[in-house]
């Protein structure tokens, strides 16, 4: 694949906004917050530089939309998130491009990721899209009430065959959207990925130093998830064209 993809890619795996008042307290006062925190900015740099050596290459492609989760803030590195730890499971190798924001909730992806996946050029289009998001909407009252109509527009702009996650939250709005999600999947546009069993137990010594981001353990449950629905879908899929 030519050069000058890369060149034209602008995007930085960043939202643009900064991280809220609560969060920049807690980071002042609990030292495992602050650890975490810092990763932000080289994690999304590194990313940056994978997604533009990526469109420089040519095969089988993965496009990985999300938030924190999928940067894999939290680990121990940027790739050993649970999206390396996937692909390292799957029987055919892909080239990864992850357009993951940390902080993001489902409005990022519709207005910053999707346009970047759409603006990759026809060669770098992907045999996978997967979608991790929505944690950042739950938590925050104000934007859990926009949460199922957000939702319902992201389900819209996706692709067919696109991997989404459930959200594995006790809250009313999370449970919607799961029933969202599978009514989606029953029409055949979305697979979905349970985590239904990504209940708090499992957690215990599977969290970063702020006790809420996994650490590498942790992201293994979840590429433990993906993996499964990653190689049904790698068998399925049409080789990327280029």
């Amino acid at each position: 694949m030519e050069t000058g993809a890369a060149a034209a890619f602008t995007f930085t795996n960043r939202t643009g906004r900064p991280s809220g008042p609560v969060l920049r307290m807690l980071s002042a006062v609990l030292p495992g917050v602050a650890a975490v925190q810092a990763q932000v900015g080289p994690y999304a740099a590194a990313w940056r530089a994978a997604n533009l050596d990526a469109l420089t290459r040519s095969g089988r492609r993965w496009v990985a939309l999300g938030d924190s989760m999928t940067q894999g803030i939290g680990a121990s590195s940027p790739f050993h998130g649970w999206v390396n730890q996937a692909a390292e499971r799957l029987p055919v190798p892909l080239t990864i491009v992850n357009l993951s924001q940390s902080g993001a909730r489902v409005e990022d992806v519709i207005d910053q990721q999707l346009p970047a996946w759409r603006s990759l050029p026809p060669a770098a289009q992907p045999d996978l899209i997967t979608v991790l998001i929505g944690s950042n909407d739950v938590i925050s009252p104000r934007h859990r009430r926009l949460l199922i109509e957000a939702f319902t527009e992201l389900l819209e702009a996706l692709p067919a065959g696109a991997l989404v996650a459930e959200l594995p939250s006790p809250v009313r709005a999370a449970s919607t959207v799961n029933a969202l999600l599978h009514s989606a999947a029953r029409r055949g546009t979305i697979r979905v990925i349970r985590t239904d069993h990504l209940d708090p137990s499992v957690w215990r010594g599977r969290l970063a130093g702020d006790n809420f981001h996994p650490n590498d353990a942790g992201y293994r449950l979840i590429a433990d998830a993906f993996t499964p629905a990653l190689t049904a879908a790698l068998a399925v899929a049409e080789p990327a064209a280029g």
